[in-house]
């Protein structure tokens, strides 16, 4: 009878894996409830801003709990990734937290309003996943009828499939509610790297039944490998490097007659293919057989060639010798009459090169400096003889530039007085290796090796002349943040950094990497070039605006922006969250810098939380920001002044044109001290 419960799915990774997992077919994420709840999920993932923790306003849901399970998410059949599901447990929460120390602002008043205890309960769950360089965030709407509805106790879960992932990754999950009633919940896991294989056979606790592990010849038959009784579920664990094409699981029930399955997931795996060839090894087994050893059968093509001691490619012999099919453990004969070192054997298939080893040298010793000699013969007996060189078969005698046709005339003399050793001899020809040791004068050996010394000393030279000039060219780096007012002050941020770019700076700015921000959404793109800037010992320089300072505000005061409530690439409202704790935790001296333009913010307007880093109002300070911005490694102060001349000129048709767009009672508001600052 077959056996139904043997099942085994193939997890692509860095090495392959075997294990038992669930497979997801499409790409589109999807969520469900346990019984009794309704739940929908967001189109689109949504930003990661948690906010602040509010009172609750009567029985509300709230995440008490994180599990995850490892799935595969198919395209097709056989391309699968790995993906991470996440089930959130939820329960009824009604006790009034005080939230520490976060303040609490305007606003909380309006969610102290009592729901009757026994109507349904609604909550809007975040999932938030990170996995460098992979940063997401998913809404779940959850609905719970009022019959489950019990304070304190736990109502169902909602199961999110899924989040994308890679082996071996380190991943992060958050779960909270908008609004926030209680601290995030938070899970780290670590992915399984792949570096062993895992046979998981699950089967009742006393079912008793035999496992086989085999290599499948298509020659000749399996040839067994491992094989045990067993009882009960077990995991086999394996060296990933033991993976070949051939390997085949067999498995059957200790009964009589019983029907044996087999089950052979490895034929068309990449990596197993490269296992094999790795495992493959050529033996001389006399001076003129040899044999290739592998677990598997391979269809190739062999063939000998001649390998140089000086390194470069080993050059088949073909013609004259033929090449010639390999069959896997069987001995094959060298059409050869003696034996020499630097006559190799190299294995390819579909014309790519596999293997080459040169059989001869373990018993002949090292590579020679002999030149092969090629005697060809043609039809009516017309012969010919050329020379193998790394350019060809050079004939002799030749005029051509070369080492063999410098040595033409010595050559044929001694092939002619039997000083070369005939290799082969055929109807098509015949091989001799020719010694050239007599012909090498180590004075000029020596020579020539001081020159190639003094050329690689001269060209390393160079090279870290060249290195130190880029490393100094590169300048520091600088992350520019700022608030998409509108379309004139993006103009003029769009002039400061192209100015800034010009000097030595390295300048990132969202306006020049919207594919990207796109792609990773505005919180991730942030916390890649914010932490890539701060580790290359760069600065973050914030642009300060009337929308900026209105951004902050919301920021300090307790509450979020609303999802939309900025522009889709403003990495301005994204970046608070990351930027704040820097500020609030005194981490942000040396390298933060703020600024904002004359006539549109007055420096007072700048809230206080931000003044512990220096602050200046461009242009009429450029010369102190640009100083601020080359940090311990400033310029000469005359170079200083150009540059800053240089910038101002820059900015100043774009700060006209700013002025022109604004009319007179913003640009009023705008220039109040403390305007806008949050801390009235």
């Amino acid at each position: 009878m077959p056996v139904p419960w043997f099942l085994l799915s193939l997890a692509l990774g860095r090495n392959p894996v075997v294990v038992s997992l669930e497979r997801l077919v499409g790409p589109e994420d999807a969520a469900r409830c346990s019984s009794g709840l309704s739940c929908h999920l967001w189109d689109g993932d949504v930003l990661c801003l948690p906010g602040n923790i509010v009172s609750t306003p009567g029985p509300v849901l709230v995440p008490r709990h994180l599990q995850t399970e490892l799935v595969l998410r198919c395209h097709q059949e056989t391309d699968c990734d790995l993906c991470v599901r996440v089930v959130v447990h939820l329960a009824v929460h009604e006790q009034w937290e005080e939230p520490g120390e976060e303040k609490q602002f305007e606003g909380a008043a309006d969610l102290e309003l009592e729901e009757p205890r026994n109507a349904s309960l609604q909550a809007q769950v975040v999932l938030s996943f990170q996995a460098y360089p992979v940063a997401r965030c998913v809404l779940l709407e959850v609905q719970v009828p009022a019959a489950l509805v019990q304070p304190g106790q736990s109502v169902g879960s909602v199961v999110f499939d899924c989040f994308e992932a890679a082996l071996g990754a380190e991943v992060r999950i958050w779960s909270y509610t908008q609004p926030r009633y209680q601290k995030e919940l938070n899970l780290t896991k670590q992915l399984p790297d792949g570096d062993n294989v895992h046979l998981v056979l699950a089967v009742s606790e006393e079912q008793h039944y035999g496992l086989l592990l085999y290599w499948n010849q298509v020659q000749g038959p399996p040839k067994p490998w491992w094989h045990k009784n067993l009882t009960g579920p077990q995991t086999i664990t394996l060296n990933h490097t033991d993976l070949v094409p051939c390997l085949c699981i067999q498995v059957w029930p200790l009964t009589p007659d019983s029907v044996r399955t087999s089950i052979c997931p490895f034929k068309e795996d990449p990596r197993a293919h490269r296992n094999l060839w790795r495992v493959a090894r050529l033996r001389l087994l006399s001076p003129r057989t040899w044999r290739l050893d592998a677990p598997c059968s391979l269809s190739a093509e062999a063939v000998l060639c001649w390998q140089t001691p000086g390194g470069g490619p080993c050059q088949p012999l073909v013609p004259p010798l033929p090449q010639e099919n390999v069959t896997v453990n069987k001995a094959h004969e060298f059409p050869l009459l003696k034996g020499h070192p630097n006559l190799c054997v190299q294995v390819s298939i579909w014309e790519k090169l596999k293997l080459q080893e040169c059989l001869w040298a373990d018993s002949l010793g090292p590579l020679k400096d002999d030149m092969l000699l090629v005697d060809i013969r043609g039809p009516q007996d017309n012969r010919s003889l050329c020379a193998l060189e790394p350019s060809g078969c050079t004939p002799l005698p030749s005029r051509v530039s070369t080492r063999a046709a410098h040595f033409g005339e010595q050559l044929i003399q001694d092939l002619q007085s039997g000083l070369c050793l005939q290799l082969w001899n055929g109807d098509l020809g015949a091989l001799w290796a020719c010694p050239m040791d007599k012909y090498i004068h180590k004075r000029w050996a020596l020579v020539w090796l001081a020159c190639l010394l003094f050329t690689a000393a001269l060209i390393l030279f160079l090279l870290c002349k060249k290195d130190r000039v880029k490393v100094a060219a590169r300048g520091r780096a600088a992350l520019l943040l700022y608030s998409a007012d509108d379309v004139g002050f993006e103009r003029l941020v769009g002039a400061l950094a192209s100015a800034l770019s010009q000097l030595s700076l390295r300048v990132a700015v969202d306006l020049w990497s919207r594919r990207e921000l796109s792609a990773q959404g505005p919180l991730a793109w942030f916390h890649a070039q914010r932490r890539q800037t701060l580790q290359e010992g760069g600065v973050v320089v914030l642009l300060f605006s009337p929308g900026a300072v209105a951004a902050c505000r919301e920021w300090l005061q307790g509450g979020a922006a609303a999802p939309g409530a900025h522009g889709p690439h403003d990495a301005f409202a994204a970046s608070l969250s990351c930027v704040l704790p820097d500020f609030s935790q005194g981490r942000a001296p040396g390298s933060y810098v703020g600024a904002c333009f004359d006539r549109l913010l007055h420096l007072d307007a700048v809230p206080d939380l931000f003044r512990t880093v220096p602050v200046f109002s461009l242009p009429s300070q450029l010369l102190d920001f640009l100083g601020a911005l080359q940090g311990p490694s400033a310029s000469h102060p005359g170079l200083l002044q150009g540059w800053a001349e240089q910038v101002s000129q820059a900015l100043q048709p774009a700060l006209d044109s700013c002025f022109q767009s604004l009319g007179a009672p913003e640009l009023s508001r705008g220039m109040e001290p403390g305007a806008g600052t949050g801390l009235e």
